[in-house]
């Protein structure tokens, strides 16, 4: 029988419980989902392995707490710092920054690409990004409700999910071509989030309701 003070929400429990996400994050890392396991991450966190057990109720629940972690990881800074921008001009100069540097941190890449990799084999991983993508998505839908509160409710989501893919596409670019500038690519963007386009495309949704 477990000891009290070992149970998940005490605080040595919750202590134990980070050590071993943060030893499964290492491990996400270093080898992907396969070098994730029970031994390994006990090992690596320097713990027994029924801990794993005990805490997330098998490897299943500990896989699903570490994707949720590395999502974290890799969302959590870049939109923050993209969410205290004071505007759409330097918000994008802070995506095109924030891409290129972590397109070329290799932790940050490996994460990537294992989360998506293991969303794609595992419903329940997949649900953990899903989720973490919606998050960021609806702070993102916020935000421009704030710098833009004439838009409307569908303009504002719209325009959170193509910055949030234009974030993927341009960090999935910079891993494959390095050298690629994304100075286009953004001033594209900040013609699409001009005030100027919502009134064309106004323009146009009434020419084709008389048509």
């Amino acid at each position: 029988m477990a000891k009290l003070v070992e149970r998940p929400s005490s605080a040595r429990g919750n202590r134990r419980r980070e050590q071993l996400v943060d030893a499964g994050v290492a491990l996400l890392c270093k080898g992907g989902w396969p070098a994730v396991t029970t031994r390994a991450v006990a090992e690596r966190a320097m713990t027994k392995p029924g801990l794993i057990h005990y805490h997330f109720g098998g490897l299943p629940g500990l896989r699903t707490a570490i994707a949720r972690r590395a999502g974290e990881l890799i969302i959590g800074p870049l939109l923050d710092e993209l969410l205290a921008a004071e505007d759409d001009r330097q918000a994008l100069t802070v995506v095109q920054r924030l891409t290129s540097e972590t397109a070329g941190d290799e932790r940050m890449i490996r994460m990537g690409v294992e989360l998506i990799a293991g969303a794609m084999r595992d419903p329940a991983l997949g649900e953990v990004l899903r989720d973490e993508l919606r998050r960021a998505r609806e702070r993102l839908g916020r935000r421009l409700g704030e710098l833009h509160p004439d838009w409307s409710t569908g303009r504002r989501s719209g325009a959170a999910t193509l910055v949030a893919a234009l974030i993927d596409g341009l960090m999935l670019h910079r891993m494959l071509d390095p050298g690629l500038d994304t100075g286009e690519a953004m001033a594209a963007v900040e013609d699409l989030l001009s005030p100027q386009s919502e009134t064309v495309r106004k323009e146009q949704h009434g020419h084709r309701e008389e048509a």
